[in-house]
């Protein structure tokens, strides 16, 4: 009989090994025992759908070695390890026997921090979506999102030096860029890891990628491309003490060669803390508090605000008490009080922040805009429109709202932070006509082992529950409740406990929110690789003005300097041209011969237009007005328009923003 089954085999086709081989190509050929389990069948999606663009879903932030930075023992556990998920998923050694000592626990979560410290295989008490301390990136449970449809993965190599240093236990250095290239090598071990397990380097799912044609080759392959990040608080050793930097411009350049050269290619210019390149968006209530008074610690400097100029605001700032972090200040020091109606921080983009700035946009990285302030955030604005430079990212619905369109104008990406499916869903909904106006689609980013908290269950007599198993959103795999030892997660009652929960609540969101929603998300891959890829392809345009022939209708007089027009279009930011103090003033530049135009950017002075408009000529004699506004704010203006042919472009003041007249430092003209 066997003899009869061997000759069919041949004479029909491959051996049922062999054919295992071809198209079970996700299933590992070595995984360790014992180990978590997956729980989801079917292969994984490949390819790309009819109009050529790649599938799946995008978690724009995520922390996956955590667990080395703050000092390596304020993340408990780790998300892989060669001696077994029983080392892996193992507690922090103070936390034993009862958690008594887990104090970053009750700090963050209250309570007197007791728990149940056993992980493999009890899973008692963690991990859990209120737990935020403990691993939640196990490889396997990655594994499990990304059989669920997600294939991006953006790893934020994390870490804090003011928190290692005051926490009380800790196992390694505090410095951050230390910390940082060491989450980098762990992330290519876990990689190699992973491969061994599919039979050699290169074999398995989790790729690590450094540019957006590598992940969408990968993604067409039906793998997961990971790409690292940055979210530190003080990168490149770029902090303030007392309002003076301790970094200058060579250690930036040296910085974003160094992470450049790790395979970083997104970033945060400041977090959690002001830095000698930004200030940041504040914190809210008890953690608020205690970032302050870290902050304080680092800087000698609390917290600044001001009356906000305009729509946008900070968040509120912490003013619950935080007892714990708080006696950690000198005596005699404590934390101020604040105004209700000042919720905007003072600080703003530095001057060595906007020379960062432009050194990512050289370097064709993304920035991160979500937790800077709103002067750093706008002023970082400016300078990616003055070079219509694409690559900007809000990964956790941190940015100022009433901004989504300028960063979608851009071309940049948007993801929200992964909250319930009724929050999440309505939040999607409400920006979902501008996706479409642009026709982008949606992220989402968990922020796992970020100290955040994630989403809690919705009950198991919720009316329209998670019903096991369901089907993946690309109707090829089949997803059931996800299990590891002796724990068995079920989404309605555990809620977003860890990475494994992704696929269950991307199926609760479309319980809740409708499959419009979770279609969105599942466009965010190729959304997000279309800002990668055009951040890299983007070139610098060429300024028409620059050192071209300028005219204005008055010139301010000064017996030390010259304020002439032509001032403003040498390339140099240190001159300017300034005119009479008085309305209706205008500044022209002849670009010599007729081009297309289709942006000019206005590097204003102190002395700025509030109502103005730019208007286009071919023979300097009529004029049409291409651009206006009456809500000029001074700094750097973009004004874009559809294309006009022109020589001649005039800026035209109608109303001074000060006392003044109207100043320019420099005026670029750009047919892109």
């Amino acid at each position: 009989m066997s003899l009869l089954l061997t000759v069919l085999a041949v004479a029909l086709g491959p051996t049922p090994s062999a054919v295992s081989a071809e198209t079970d190509w996700w299933t590992p050929s070595a995984r360790p025992a014992p180990d978590a389990a997956v729980n989801v069948t079917g292969e994984p999606f490949k390819g790309t759908d009819a109009n050529g663009q790649v599938r799946g879903f995008v978690d724009a932030h995520d922390h996956l070695m955590a667990n080395e930075g703050f000092g390596g023992r304020l993340i408990c556990g780790k998300p892989f390890s060669e001696a077994g998920v029983a080392d892996a998923l193992k507690d922090c050694p103070e936390h034993y026997p009862d958690g008594s000592l887990a104090i970053f626990d009750f700090i963050t979560k209250g309570g007197d921090g007791k728990h149940d410290p056993n992980g493999w295989p009890t899973f008692k008490d963690w991990p859990a979506n209120d737990s935020l301390t403990h691993q939640q990136n196990y490889y396997a449970w990655v594994e499990r999102a990304w059989r669920g449809g997600q294939r991006v993965l953006v790893n934020d190599l994390v870490t804090n030096g003011v928190i290692c240093s005051v926490y009380f236990f800790k196992d390694r250095s505090c410095d951050e860029m230390t910390s940082i290239r060491l989450q980098a090598k762990k992330t290519y071990e876990m990689q190699a890891y992973i491969d061994k397990m599919y039979g050699g380097a290169g074999k398995g799912w989790f790729r690590i990628v450094t540019d957006s044609a590598q992940a969408r080759q990968v993604i067409e392959q039906g793998k997961l491309a990971v790409v690292l990040g940055v979210e530190t608080s003080e990168p490149f050793g770029c902090k303030q003490i007392l309002d003076i930097s301790q970094c200058s411009r060579e250690d930036i350049d040296r910085g974003l060669d160094e992470l450049h050269g790790l395979g970083v290619r997104s970033m945060f210019l400041c977090h959690k803390f002001d830095n000698a390149l930004c200030g940041v968006r504040f914190d809210e209530g008890a953690l608020g508090t205690a970032i302050n008074v870290g902050q304080f610690l680092s800087t000698g400097t609390f917290w600044k605000t001001e009356k906000c100029a305009g729509p946008q605001h900070d968040n509120p700032i912490g003013l619950a008490a935080a007892p714990s972090a708080q006696k950690e200040l000198p005596q005699g020091v404590t934390v101020p009080s604040y105004a209700a109606d000042a919720q905007c921080n003072t600080r703003g983009l530095t001057e060595l922040g906007e020379y960062a700035v432009r050194g990512m946009m050289k370097r064709k990285m993304m920035l991160e805009v979500d937790h800077m302030s709103v002067k750093a955030a706008g002023r970082a604005f400016d300078i990616l429109e003055t070079e219509s430079y694409p690559g900007v990212l809000s990964s956790h619905s941190w940015m100022d709202n009433a901004w989504m369109e300028r960063l979608y104008r851009l071309g940049g990406f948007a993801t929200a932070y992964m909250s319930g499916a009724e929050g999440f869903s309505a939040e999607a909904k409400r920006t979902d006509a501008l996706r479409e106006k642009y026709n982008v689609g949606y992220g989402y980013g968990t922020d796992m082992n970020g100290v955040g908290g994630w989403p809690a269950p919705r009950g198991a007599d919720t009316p329209n529950p998670v019903r096991y198993p369901f089907r993946s959103v690309d109707g090829g795999s089949v997803i059931d409740k996800q299990t590891a030892g002796q724990r068995t997660w079920d989404f309605n009652t555990d809620g977003g406990a860890q990475y494994g929960m992704v696929p269950d609540w991307v199926e609760d969101i479309r319980l809740v929110g409708g499959q419009g929603v979770v279609d969105d998300l599942f466009r965010g891959a190729e959304s997000y690789l279309r800002t990668w890829g055009s951040s890299e392809k983007h070139k610098a345009g060429v300024n028409l003005a620059a050192g071209a022939s300028a005219s204005a209708s008055s010139a301010e007089w000064n017996p030390f300097t010259s304020y002439a027009p032509g001032r403003a279009v040498d390339g140099n930011t240190d001159t300017r041209w300034a005119s009479d103090w008085s309305d209706g003033q205008w500044f022209q530049v002849d670009l010599g011969s007729a081009s297309l135009v289709k942006r000019v950017t206005l590097n204003w002075e102190r002395a700025y237009g509030k109502a103005y408009r730019i208007e286009v000529s071919t023979d300097g004699a009529n004029w049409q007005t291409a651009w206006s506004t009456t809500t000029g704010d001074g700094g750097l203006d973009t004004a874009q328009f559809n294309g006009v042919t022109a020589r001649h472009v005039r800026i035209h003041g109608v109303q001074r923003g000060t006392q003044w007249g109207y100043s320019l430092h420099e005026v670029g003209v750009y047919s892109s």
